[in-house]
């Protein structure tokens, strides 16, 4: 593996990582503390990254996208909820 891929994914897995906390907390608790603007630019965002990716090839970059984007999305589903 070249270090370009090596570094990619130490990338990814801490930025995937850096939601895990939030996420694990709002399910815990039934409550998102997030700005429900913040979660819904981030979800679109990670949604077409993640397309994007797939469409480039991008393996690291797809799994980044998608996990970011399934866990933002978790914590957004339970922002709704809240309403």
């Amino acid at each position: 593996m070249e270090i370009g891929a090596i570094i990619g994914l130490i990338g990814m897995l801490l930025l995937v990582g850096s939601w895990v906390p939030q996420t694990v907390e709002t399910l815990r608790t039934k409550h998102c503390p997030l700005n429900l603007e913040f979660i819904i630019i981030y979800v679109a965002a990670a949604s077409m990254l993640t397309v994007y990716s797939y469409i480039i090839g991008d393996w690291i970059f797809f799994t980044l996208n998608f996990l970011s984007a399934f866990q933002s999305a978790i914590n957004l589903a339970v922002k709704l909820m809240e309403k």
